[in-house]
């Protein structure tokens, strides 16, 4: 798992300090979300892989012993409730059991509303 308190640089050296069967869902949500969101930028942010855009924080994402935390701020959960009803949740995040398919169609529409939003937000200003 993560080592103790390295500071990441980039995704992809996030990535590569966790088991192989973990680094395969890791880049899996990695891809899902350069499809969704080609525009966006890589970066690090709470020692978390983030997803920029329009200099403002997208999505984040992360690893834990047991899931893989996917954290579209508290308007994607809101917006995709009942679809992500079977998961556990937080006010802007959802967790994903490692255990079970990670449902990378729903991340790439989650991503895509938050675009959208990303876009309305940069269009009036705030």
């Amino acid at each position: 798992m993560k080592e103790g308190n390295k500071q990441f640089t980039t995704i992809d050296e996030y990535i590569r300090t966790f088991p192989e069967e973990v680094q395969a869902e890791l880049e899996k949500m990695k891809k899902a979300i350069q499809e969704a969101a080609p525009e966006a930028t890589e970066a690090i942010r709470y020692q978390m892989p983030t997803f920029r855009l329009n200099g403002k924080n997208l999505v984040y994402f992360a690893a834990f012993k047991n899931h893989i935390g996917f954290y579209p701020v508290p308007s994607g959960i809101e917006a995709f409730k009942k679809e992500l009803s079977i998961y556990k949740q937080g006010k802007g995040s959802v967790q994903f059991p490692l255990d079970k398919p990670v449902p990378y169609e729903l991340v790439k529409k989650i991503v895509k509303f938050r675009v959208a939003e990303n876009m309305k937000e940069s269009k009036s200003g705030y």
